[in-house]
C-alpha cells in the first residue's frame, strides 16, 4: 500500500472554496473536457470540494476518461451527454496525457490514475478527518478491499462498504443508508456506464453526500485481484497491453477495436 507519509496538509489548512467553478482550466480530447490537474492536485480538489459542498443538492461528480472512455463516448450520444454533467473529468489515461502534448492548447502534467489517486486522498482524509464509502463490485471483492483499506490507513474513516449488485427496494434502502451516513466521498466502483446511469439516476437520492467518484475497477485492484503494470509499462502508456496480457480473452477485441476509434476521435476533436 501506498505510504500516507508527508502527503499533504492537515485539513484545517485548505481554502474552503472548490467545487465546479474552482477555476481548474480544461483542454478538450475527443470531445472530453478533462481537468488540467495532476494527480496531488487532483486529490486535493477532491478534498476541498467534498468539504465545502452544500449538502441537501445533488453529490460532485468527479469521473474519470481513458481512451475507451473516449471511443465509447464518441460512438453514445447518450453517454457523452452525461459525461458532459461531470464537474471534472481526470485524465486516467497516459495516451491522453501524450495526446495533449500534441493536439491541445495546453499540456496536461500527468496521469490521474484513480488506482493511485485513492490512496493520495485516503492519506489526506486519514488526516483530516475526511470520510469514505465504497460501492460496488462483489461483495466478497469489496469485503477485501474494505479490509485492506483499514488495514492500510487505520486512523481513516470508512463509514461503510457494499456490493453493487443492489436491485429495486434493496437498492433504495441501501442509498438511504448511505445517505443517512453523509459520507464526504463514495467511491463508486462499477462499470463506466453504470456509473453514468447511477450518478444521473441516484444522485437526487445522495443529497448528504459531498462527492461521487467513479472508481472502476478500483477494487479489485485493493482486494488484490488484479496488478498494476510496472511502472515504466505506465509511464510508456503500454499499460493497456498489460491488461490485455492477463485477460486475452476479455480485453483483446475491446481494445483492438477502441483503441483506433479514440485516437480517431481525439485527432478530430481536440483543443
Amino acid at each position: 500500500m501506498t505510504s500516507v507519509e508527508s502527503i499533504g496538509p492537515h485539513r484545517r489548512d485548505f481554502p474552503e472554496a472548490s467545487g465546479p467553478d474552482d477555476g481548474v482550466e480544461t483542454v478538450t480530447l475527443g470531445g472530453m473536457s478533462i481537468s488540467v490537474v495532476d494527480r496531488p492536485a487532483a486529490a486535493r480538489l477532491m478534498i476541498r470540494a467534498a468539504r465545502s459542498h452544500r449538502r441537501g443538492d445533488r453529490p460532485l461528480n468527479y469521473t474519470s476518461s481513458n481512451g475507451q472512455v473516449i471511443a465509447r463516448v464518441d460512438d453514445d450520444p447518450e453517454l457523452d451527454a452525461l459525461f458532459a454533467e461531470a464537474d471534472h473529468i481526470f485524465a486516467d489515461g497516459q495516451s491522453l496525457v501524450f495526446a495533449s502534448r500534441l493536439l491541445c492548447h495546453r499540456s496536461l502534467p500527468g496521469r490521474v490514475a484513480t488506482t493511485d489517486l485513492f490512496h493520495d486522498v485516503a492519506g489526506l482524509a486519514e488526516r483530516g478527518g475526511d470520510t469514505f464509502y465504497m460501492l460496488g463490485s462483489t461483495q466478497q471483492r469489496v469485503d477485501t478491499a474494505a479490509a485492506a483499506v483499514r488495514e492500510a490507513y487505520p486512523d481513516l474513516r470508512l463509514l461503510g462498504h457494499a456490493h453493487g449488485y443492489h436491485q429495486g427496494a434493496e437498492l433504495e434502502e441501501k442509498l438511504a443508508e448511505i445517505d443517512r451516513l453523509s459520507p464526504d466521498i463514495l467511491w463508486l466502483g462499477i462499470g463506466v456506464q453504470q456509473a453514468q446511469h447511477f450518478i444521473r439516476d441516484y444522485g437526487p437520492s445522495l443529497p448528504n453526500v459531498g462527492l461521487i467518484k467513479t472508481a472502476g475497477g478500483l477494487f479489485d485492484h485493493l482486494a488484490g485481484a488484479t496488478r498494476r503494470a510496472p511502472e515504466i509499462v505506465q509511464r510508456a502508456g503500454l499499460e493497456w497491453f498489460w491488461r490485455v496480457l492477463q485477460e486475452p480473452r476479455r480485453l483483446g477485441w475491446r481494445y483492438l477495436t477502441t483503441n483506433p476509434r479514440a485516437i480517431y476521435a481525439m485527432l478530430r476533436h481536440s483543443a
